[in-house]
């Protein structure tokens, strides 16, 4: 039972760790955020993180993903794998050399957010894209796992990968990642963390990959788990990337309000929503398998019907046709005192999902619904 600091409302499905509710975040933000701002520096000093994305006004552009960190001399980017050293911008991750990653080889068909309706687990696209017509049992998926985020979610799965970044390792080069495809390795996806803040290191082992798949005429697709935050400048590369080879970017949509992006996620969602709409303007020059995915995490108290409905409704402009994952929540990290996502909020956003427009639309997750 948790109690929000502002209303004084206790709750289930309130978080102590957040310490407001989400009446406050939207109807009083200015107030909200200064508290939840406060958690976030908590959970990243444990880290040796910066608080929030450094604005130097006199500082050196990173410009690797969209929180486009100006660092002042000795400063950390947001990400911890840049800094500005002796006037010049130093990257101890993400370059060709230097991913800061884990590796491994997931059999297909994976758990991915994108399985239901991507190539490798169901067949879609075949022959061009798949080697099987109902999915390709036996082959495998590169499962790249960065050490590196260009968020601050609070109730993140995978926030072990702090550790990654605070540590620097493991170090893998992009060409020695792209080493690892074999003739049974089908796809590479790129997850994390997010492969936003290392984006140059996956473009480099993608590029590399797919010159020695296209010499043996084999089949290699480009996926990506994301929250959106790739530098606009650099995601046409990854749009083809997956375009071409039959891959599937997937895009996490934390949140519609900006405010409670910030306040679950540390920063702003404009980027992430952005980068969706341009990349969603070419779903329909290749519809199977499906080029762009979304998904979003229905974690009680906080991500509601009605911002689902403010999700589905965006995506729906975008094309009704893009496939919408609603997944189940499991509390951990900051966010690991609320319970996990009841059948009726999961079916209430199903319902409004659907009644947005959207045309594919599922709920992932189903063991953890109470």
């Amino acid at each position: 039972m948790g109690r929000c600091k502002l209303c004084n409302t206790t709750s289930k499905d309130i978080s102590s760790g957040l310490g407001v509710c989400l009446s406050c975040i939207r109807e009083k933000p200015l107030e909200a955020l200064k508290i939840t701002y406060e958690v976030h520096t908590e959970s990243r000093q444990r880290f040796n993180l910066p608080p929030s994305p450094p604005r130097s006004s006199e500082g050196i552009l990173c410009g690797v993903c969209e929180n486009n960190c100006k660092l002042a001399e000795g400063e950390k980017g947001y990400c911890g794998l840049v800094t500005n050293k002796n006037g010049k911008i130093s990257r101890m991750g993400g370059t060709e050399d230097k991913g800061i990653l884990e590796w491994y080889y997931d059999p297909i068909p994976t758990n991915c957010v994108a399985a239901w309706c991507c190539a490798g687990c169901t067949g879609s696209g075949y022959p061009k894209y798949s080697y099987a017509k109902n999915g390709e049992a036996g082959y495998y998926n590169l499962a790249v796992f960065y050490g590196s985020c260009s968020f601050d979610c609070l109730f993140c799965q995978n926030w072990h990968y702090r550790e990654n970044a605070k540590k620097l390792k493991p170090v893998v080069s992009a060409e020695d990642l792209a080493s690892h495809v074999t003739d049974r390795v089908s796809c590479i996806c790129y997850f994390g963390g997010d492969p936003s803040s290392q984006i140059l290191h996956a473009i480099k082992t993608s590029e590399t990959a797919l010159e020695k798949a296209v010499k043996t005429n084999r089949i290699l697709r480009i996926c990506w788990e994301t929250n959106g935050y790739i530098n606009r400048n650099l995601i046409e590369k990854v749009v083809q990337l997956s375009l071409k080879s039959g891959g599937t970017i997937k895009f996490d949509l934390k949140a519609m309000d900006e405010n409670l992006n910030l306040a679950l996620c540390g920063v702003s969602n404009k980027p992430t929503l952005s980068n969706f709409r341009r990349i969603g303007e070419k779903f329909n020059e290749r519809l199977v398998p499906p080029l762009l995915v979304a998904s979003t995490l229905l974690i009680p108290g906080y991500i509601d019907a009605k911002e689902v409905k403010s999700i589905a409704k965006f995506i729906a402009e975008v094309n009704p046709e893009i496939p919408y994952s609603l997944l189940a929540f499991y509390p951990n990290y900051v966010l690991n005192d609320l319970p996990t996502t009841s059948f009726e909020q999961a079916h209430d956003c199903l319902k409004v999902a659907k009644d947005s427009g959207l045309k594919n639309v599922r709920l992932g997750n189903i063991h953890l619904l109470h």
